[in-house]
């Protein structure tokens, strides 16, 4: 027999369950995290939390993303790489008879970013140590704890002897980090709701905007020569410095643009990154091609194909500057990330609920994080109408050496998560 109960009357037992049900879950997150889930290794920790989302009674779909049926979607970004034995999972809660409240996704990443290099940490950065109440490892402060915190806020509702009054489900994704496909391709498969959250550790704060982000590759060739006829040859390394000169400015150019209101306070909302840089395979050869990746970054409202032939105009403006790259201009292409930003009203319902939950387990005002790099959150906004924020731990040196995450904000983050499902979706007791 099942009873709708109040939602007032089930935090204490619910917060309960999470104290009981902390060692497990820390546990939980030191195993996830010795996984080295990085682009095209996620397999292994899919397979298994598929596994730990059947033991836990949930419908579980384990599917490989379909890019030809993605690829017309606005939303899709154009990877190089491929999609076989890399799935999303999906598990869904079994719901009241009788639905009561909105029905909910609880959505997190596993994909993480390369440790390298791995000389520098001081800590093994898939050994999830714990030192003085933090977790130290590569992803996992971004996310894995979040997702420990999202699947153990469920755990504790069920422990407590409740179940959602409304369809609830966890997905876990591949890519954040570098399309977003995996997120897209759940949400096409048609596993939507009625709100979504995500616990990107943004350290207590609801997201309110973020930016836009696309890749780019600018490719330069030269005229390779033994070092014996340099003085005949066109170094194409050299050449790449008029290329991130010109990246460099256009960040200044950019930064200096009108900002987004959002953004208004911000000193430096868009970022320009040259993160990758390839040339020459001799010491003693002058190189005749060289390639930079960057990152750009762009306000909400932003049309991801106008920023491209923006950049694409300023780059080729600045190569004609140069006698050699005015013949020979430089080779510009875009993959990856292909995001545009998105701005939120920060009083809708979902942000009411949300910092309700935070109030009840922080006892302190609700803050929101303007965002100056993209998540997940972009596809349930924009194209289906799915209010969705992030909200997550607190920690420090994401994508950086020594990544960390404190213990105790994972543990706050499950009671909100916990509170959330239950005032959003509303809860029955199983009766014995």
């Amino acid at each position: 027999m099942k009873t709708t109960v109040k939602n007032t009357q089930v935090t204490e037992d619910i917060f309960n369950q999470v104290d009981q049900l902390w060692d497990e879950e820390v546990e939980f997150l030191q195993e996830i995290g010795r996984y080295p889930t990085t682009l095209g290794n996620e397999q292994a920790l899919q397979n298994y939390l598929a596994k730990h989302f059947e033991e836990m009674e949930l419908d579980v779909d384990q599917f490989v993303p379909d890019m030809k049926e993605l690829s017309s979607h606005p939303g899709f970004s154009v990877p190089e790489w491929g999609y076989d034995g890399r799935t999303v999972v999906v598990a869904k809660a079994p719901g009241a008879d009788v639905k009561k409240g909105k029905s909910l996704i609880y959505q997190g990443h596993i994909d993480v970013v390369s440790p390298e290099p791995v000389s520098a940490w001081s800590y093994d950065p898939w050994g999830s140590t714990i030192k003085d109440g933090k977790m130290y490892g590569r992803g996992i402060q971004d996310m894995k704890s979040g997702v420990a915190a999202m699947i153990y806020a469920y755990k504790a509702v069920r422990a407590a002897g409740y179940r959602p009054a409304a369809d609830f489900m966890l997905q876990t994704v591949i890519e954040e980090e570098c399309t977003g496909n995996g997120a897209l391709a759940a949400l096409e498969k048609g596993y939507t709701a009625d709100g979504a959250l995500i616990p990107e550790p943004f350290g207590y704060k609801a997201t309110k905007s973020q930016v836009g982000v696309m890749w780019m590759r600018v490719k330069v060739k030269g005229l390779g020569a033994h070092t014996e006829r340099a003085s005949e040859a066109v170094n194409a390394i050299e050449k790449l410095y008029v290329m991130m000169d010109a990246l460099k400015k256009y960040r200044t150019h950019i930064n200096e643009e009108p900002k987004h209101p959002d953004f208004a306070e911000h000193p430096h909302p868009l970022n320009v990154n040259i993160g990758t840089i390839q040339g020459g395979d001799w010491p003693s050869n002058v190189p005749s091609e060289a390639t930079l990746e960057a990152r750009v970054g762009f306000y909400p409202g932003q049309d991801p194909d106008e920023i491209k032939a923006n950049v694409k105009e300023w780059l080729l403006e600045a190569a004609k500057e140069d006698e050699w790259l005015r013949e020979c201009p430089p080779e510009i292409t875009f993959y990856g990330f292909h995001a545009e930003g998105f701005a939120l009203d920060d009083q809708s319902e979902l942000f009411q609920v949300l910092d309700s939950a935070h109030e009840t387990v922080l006892q302190t005002p609700p803050e929101r994080s303007i965002l100056t790099a993209t998540t997940d959150a972009r596809f349930f906004n924009l194209y289906y109408d799915i209010p969705c924020t992030c909200y997550g731990p607190t920690g420090g040196n994401m994508h950086g050496i020594d990544e960390w995450v404190d213990l105790e904000s994972v543990k706050n983050v499950t009671k909100v998560y916990a509170d959330f499902l239950v005032n959003w979706c509303g809860v029955v007791k199983e009766e014995k």
